[in-house]
């Protein structure tokens, strides 16, 4: 068996449990069961039953209990966004941002977003993190100020050139205001293109509606900056036209100019001085159609923003759970600058309790979510998941011999359901074999992918992901 388990590439007791499980007398409709999750890797495990009645006649239309299931349960898909914690259920929550934010872009019918808004003013910009002290990087002359020429894959990259300098407790404390800083960002925008078109706020609002959808993403460095798609509509949003007044040129430099502006006072605390935080200096500002002389396109824009919705700050190799101790980093194995943070988020909890920074600690600070957008820039995550949920309910019902399109708005059937929480996750044989299902399942959402690339206006579902 140890021979067996070394060509698989896993130890003898997951084997083991792996044989246990293939050879249950379940383990087809199991296989079926982790196929519908998507092959997640933290499927929440269910017991219950669901009974559909006829509200008219009271007839049995579908009854449905686990007790027929492997194990007694239903398994169904954690839907953590996280890849480092499901990468199965990651990929789906990256498909829904990715069509959210390229429907803000090129709009989407069936979405009731008009294909017009791509005639609209919009920019690809990233605002990024102030300086805290040098760091080792690769810059364009290659070499780095450390005298050294560093790989793409050098661990060093990112990290402080002097630990003992560096403000480690400046970048904490920006990552934890990075929401303050957008919201004010968004402020002096709105001022901004307000007083380029001679209006007051009040005047613009009547004419101008700025929209966007954003992202955050950790630098290895440690800090947080912003990637958004920004767009400028009509006084009723993507139904409407921008005024004439409002190009890409007038935006890019409103952008630029409120980036400069922002400004977040953090008092003293303690032996803490007190400081302002701003971004930096480096403001990016991209019209959606060219990049320096390379096509920027609405897909390699909304595939970008997608990449990071499901990450967290892996880039620094911190974890992805809260550290309920301090004392917790001895058993870690965290990179000496990423200890140096998580430790400034310690230090600094006391002072600014309300802050929370000691419960953020493993995301060095920052407690903003990683994918927001305005309410007109595109849909909802909400209404991505319910047209998924819309396709597998017609489904199923065509599996039970219901018709496809039977509409209960009028409340023509009533079901009747009980459900309880039988835990989570997987045994470590199903863990193996959940995982080479969800590689057979994102091998054929690739081959449908590149199928459709020739395509001019592919027809596919929210779950397809375009993206590497």
């Amino acid at each position: 068996m140890a021979g067996a388990a070394a060509s698989l590439g896993t130890d003898p007791l997951t084997l083991a449990d792996m044989l246990r499980v293939a050879n249950s007398p379940g383990f087809d409709r199991w296989q079926e069961q982790v196929r519908r999750t998507g092959g997640c890797s933290h499927p929440i495990r269910l017991q219950g039953q669901t009974v559909t009645r006829d509200r008219g006649t009271g007839d049995v239309l579908y009854s449905y209990s686990t007790e027929g299931e492997p194990g007694g349960m239903l398994r169904v898909a954690c839907g953590n966004r996280r890849a480092s914690r499901c990468p199965s259920c990651a990929w789906t929550y990256a498909g829904d941002v990715y069509h959210l934010i390229r429907a803000g872009i090129t709009g989407d019918s069936r979405m009731g977003i008009p294909g017009e808004i791509r005639h609209h003013p919009g920019v690809f910009a990233t605002l990024t993190a102030p300086s805290f002290g040098p760091v080792h990087n690769r810059l364009d002359s290659g070499r780095c100020r450390c005298g050294s020429y560093h790989a793409e894959d050098d661990p060093v990259l990112g990290t402080a050139l002097d630990p003992g300098r560096y403000d480690y407790a400046g970048s904490v404390l920006f990552n934890n205001h990075a929401g303050d800083l957008w919201r004010r960002f968004t402020i002096y925008l709105r001022r901004e293109l307000a007083a380029r078109a001679d209006l007051t706020q009040a005047e613009l609002r009547e004419v101008c509606r700025v929209s966007f959808g954003k992202v955050a993403e950790f630098q290895k460095r440690g800090a947080v900056h912003f990637h958004a798609v920004v767009r400028l509509d009509g006084p009723d949003g993507p139904g409407s036209p921008p005024p004439a007044w409002a190009t890409v040129a007038l935006l890019g430099g409103a952008i630029k100019a409120a980036a400069g502006r922002v400004a977040v006072p953090v008092p003293s605390s303690g032996a803490f001085p007190a400081r302002v935080l701003r971004w930096g200096s480096q403001v990016d500002v991209q019209a959606i159609g060219s990049m320096d002389g390379v096509e920027l396109t609405d897909g390699a824009v909304a595939s970008y923003v997608a990449k990071y919705a499901t990450k967290a700050a892996e880039a620094t190799e911190t974890v992805d759970r809260r550290i309920g101790e301090l004392s917790e980093l001895d058993t870690l194995p965290l990179p000496t600058h990423t200890r140096r943070l998580v430790e400034a988020c310690w230090d600094l909890d006391d002072a600014y309790p309300d802050r929370l920074l000691a419960k953020w600690a493993h995301m060095l600070g920052f407690r903003g979510h990683f994918m927001t957008k305005s309410r007109a820039y595109s849909s909802t995550l909400s209404e991505r998941r319910q047209v998924r949920a819309d396709y597998r309910a017609r489904q199923e019902r065509r599996e039970r011999g219901l018709p496809e399109d039977l509409d209960d708005s009028e409340g023509s059937t009533l079901v009747l359901a009980h459900w309880t929480y039988a835990g989570q996750g997987h045994t470590p044989g199903e863990s193996w074999l959940a995982a080479t299902i969800a590689k057979d399942i994102r091998l054929n959402r690739e081959a449908a992918r590149e199928a459709l690339a020739d395509l001019e206006e592919p027809e596919v579902d929210a779950a397809w992901l375009p993206m590497s």
